[in-house]
């Protein structure tokens, strides 16, 4: 099959190749996908610097991307929640780095498998698993529901694009920090945009002058703002500043779990929760995807098509 590997951890995207690599192995309990779409995110080029070696061992060569969206085409042992010929899509994350989604094909535990949902085309729901997954769980996490005011930090951003729609799903005022550009977008998904930097604070308080009783941070760094803006017994959590357990807040890591992914595609199938894609890249364009996301600055999703 061909696939994007790599077999040496390096802080740019000269280790990239493109080329065929034998077909994945079927285990017990997994099922064959042929992958349509992949979401790109940036624990992908993350990854590929070494970051999470300490963390999650790497078997060279590596093959990135966990994220997919695709077509069950043959099933493992005992696997028998799935058929040949459906629709599907997970984050496919496994317990060591090496056979990812950047590839035509991949083996998938069927427990981080769900349907797709037909409200989304392929590179919409291949976008969707883990961004959309760590947005549910962090609001899971802080328990968001009908009286919270709800504030999104980036989000115009993979995560926090979906966290601003669930929020407002479970019942929740949600404000919404983004760039200027992006505000229209952040009202559409139903947030109340506020421009981020200098002043953040005044004006988020400005819209909740007894404070906030919620604050997801997708960006990082943002302890100060947090802390400035929270109500008393408000909660907080941060997928990317290890600092918030020190001031009673929660860090966010998502696991692999069809059953929740199910529920986010029960929210897209009725019309409360979209994707936004970016741009989508082909195997050959995995390091121009990667550049972009290392931007930070991307709307929505970036996507590769193999």
């Amino acid at each position: 099959m061909r696939a994007v590997s790599y077999d040496a951890y390096a802080h740019d995207n000269s280790t990239l190749r493109v080329g065929e690599l034998p077909e994945p192995r079927l285990g017990p309990g997994e099922v064959l996908v042929r992958v349509r779409a992949a979401g790109v995110n940036p624990v992908d080029w993350k990854v590929l610097a070494g970051y999470l070696d300490p963390m999650i061992e790497g078997v060279f060569p590596v093959i990135p991307g966990w994220d997919v969206a695709g077509e069950v085409v043959a099933l493992g042992p005992d696997a028998p929640e799935f058929a040949v010929g459906d629709e599907v899509m997970a984050y496919a994350r496994k317990q060591v780095v090496h056979a990812g989604t950047f590839a035509e094909l991949v083996a998938v535990p069927a427990e981080y498998l769900a349907r797709k949902p037909a409200a989304l085309n392929w590179a919409q729901a291949g976008g969707l698993p883990l961004a959309g997954m760590t947005a549910q769980r962090t609001l899971d996490r802080l328990e968001v529901g009908p009286g919270d005011t709800l504030v999104v930090y980036n989000a115009s951003g993979g995560v926090g694009s979906f966290a601003v729609q669930i929020g407002r799903d479970r019942g929740a005022r949600v404000i919404a920090t983004a760039s200027e550009r992006n505000h229209d977008f952040v009202r559409e998904l139903g947030g109340e945009p506020v421009a981020y930097g200098d002043g953040e604070v005044e004006r988020i308080r400005a819209l909740a002058p007894d404070g906030v009783t919620a604050v997801a941070d997708f960006v990082g760094g943002q302890l100060d703002t947090t802390l400035a803006i929270l109500a008393t017994g408000g909660r907080h959590a941060s997928i990317a500043d290890g600092e918030v357990e020190k001031h009673g807040g929660h860090v966010i890591w998502v696991r692999p779990d069809g059953a929740k992914l199910t529920e986010l595609a029960a929210l897209a199938d009725r019309g409360a929760l979209t994707v936004e894609v970016a741009r989508t890249f082909g195997l050959d364009e995995v390091g121009a995807a990667f550049d972009a996301s290392r931007t930070g600055h991307t709307r929505g999703k970036l996507v590769i098509v193999p």
